[in-house]
């Protein structure tokens, strides 16, 4: 019965890696980015039945493709006045290449949907697809991140501090637009870019960011995210070469992940900043995002939100220590990116370099601000950094309080449990 199971990780798997290729390949050759989620989601849910019983096939990737396209063909024989679409997408189909192990066309062509050598443009073509300036922007980033990135809806209306069927509304709203108005599959010219670009780095930002640090789940991190927006986000700076945020924005992807090496410890848990071993930081991404930030600093426009936050990852990037790290330059970047981009969060964050710079009693009075203004309520950031700050005031009893809040909030079972025990520490 072991088989079972490990059909089904199998179809997780490949699932996980290559969904949004797979999307990405049925879209360009159906012009239609809902109908080709919705036959890759059927070709997912005939695997995990297929699998179990017939073996794992050969190529994993091809059988949900080949199945996903036989589910897209027989939705279009559905639909009156499709004939000649059909022919074209059901030409190349030989009998038999949806089942597990199936030998390739005699053809002498591969029945993989796109080109190997196209797979990162495919991939970037989903994005800016998803990306149109027909949806509002929020439309935008939700429905890439479903489809691109595969997040949930949780972790979506996490990441934006909105309610689930807010996003889920989004969602279902882009799809139908996207279909209503005909948007092509297709990388923009240079000239159509520039207004769908800022949604493009959100969204890469947004992957990054669940990446680097779990909005849900067992694990602390989920590499496999962070790494998938990092080279998305070399593969932009190679579309984009002239602009400073897509320069801004890679540079902070890089030295960021520099630090994943030791933000974890033996068992997958975390380890904070504070006791990283710096030994363990990569330093070859280090040396990338600098030059990145460098390019971004050498176009002369001034640094926007995202080159401002490479800024700051720079500064610690560059510290030997908690200790020696230049707090405030890292507190004036926050500032100007306040101006910037302003929003809680940078708030939250400039709250604390203030700590580290000035004193946790300064810094206490731009949380107790924050909340004042009752904003990030149901999120465990506020009353995370609050406790942090009461506990070195010496306030142990608020702090524990706002720590066991936290850990009440907190979606990710790692963090939760370093918020539980820095709480249990005050008792």
């Amino acid at each position: 019965m072991s088989g079972v199971p490990d059909a089904r990780r199998a179809v997780e798997a490949t699932w996980r890696i290559d969904s949004a290729r797979i999307v990405g390949a049925l879209a360009r050759y159906t012009g239609d980015l809902a109908l080709a989620e919705d036959v890759a989601s059927e070709a997912l849910a005939e695997a995990l039945v297929a699998w179990p019983r017939d073996g794992r096939p050969r190529d994993p990737t091809a059988w949900l493709l080949a199945t996903a396209r036989r589910r897209a063909i027989d939705a279009f024989r559905r639909r009156a006045g499709r004939d000649d679409r059909y022919a074209a997408l059901g030409r190349d189909l030989a009998e038999g290449q949806t089942h597990a192990g199936a030998a390739p066309s005699d053809t002498g062509e591969t029945d993989l949907l796109w080109d190997p050598d196209r797979i990162e443009d495919d991939r970037l073509a989903l994005i800016f697809t998803a990306c149109h300036p027909v949806l509002s922007k929020e439309a935008r980033v939700a429905l890439t991140l479903r489809v691109v990135a595969g997040l949930s809806s949780d972790e979506i209306a996490r990441a934006f501090l909105v309610p689930r069927a807010t996003v889920q509304a989004r969602i279902t709203r882009a799809k139908k637009t996207l279909g209503a108005a005909r948007v092509p599959f297709e990388v923009p010219t240079a000239a159509d870019r520039p207004e769908r670009l800022g949604s493009v780095l959100n969204v890469l930002y947004v992957i990054f960011t669940e990446g680097a640090t779990a909005s849900s789940g067992s694990d602390w991190m989920r590499t496999d995210l962070a790494s998938e927006a990092i080279r998305l986000a070399r593969v932009l700076r190679r579309l984009a070469p002239r602009e400073p945020e897509v320069a801004g924005l890679l540079a902070l992807l890089e030295l960021t992940a520099a630090r994943f090496p030791a933000r974890t410890g033996p068992d997958g848990e975390p380890v904070l900043l504070a006791d990283q071993d710096r030994r363990r930081w990569d330093t070859g991404a280090i040396r990338r995002g600098r030059a990145a930030l460098a390019r971004a600093v050498g176009a002369g426009r001034g640094l926007g939100p995202y080159g401002l936050q490479a800024a700051i990852a720079e500064q610690h990037a560059v510290a030997r220590s908690v200790q020696d790290t230049d707090w405030e330059r890292i507190v004036v970047l926050y500032e100007a990116l306040g101006q910037v981009a302003p929003s809680p969060v940078v708030e939250l964050n400039r709250a604390v370099a203030v700590s580290m710079a000035a004193g946790p009693a300064a810094a206490l009075e731009i949380v107790d601000d924050l909340v004042a203004r009752e904003v990030l309520g149901g999120t465990y950031l506020l009353p995370s950094v609050r406790g942090e700050l009461l506990s070195r005031l010496g306030r142990r009893d608020e702090a524990r309080a706002e720590l066991e809040l936290a850990a009440r909030l907190c979606g990710n079972e790692r963090e939760r449990g370093v918020l539980a025990a820095k709480a249990a520490a005050l008792r």
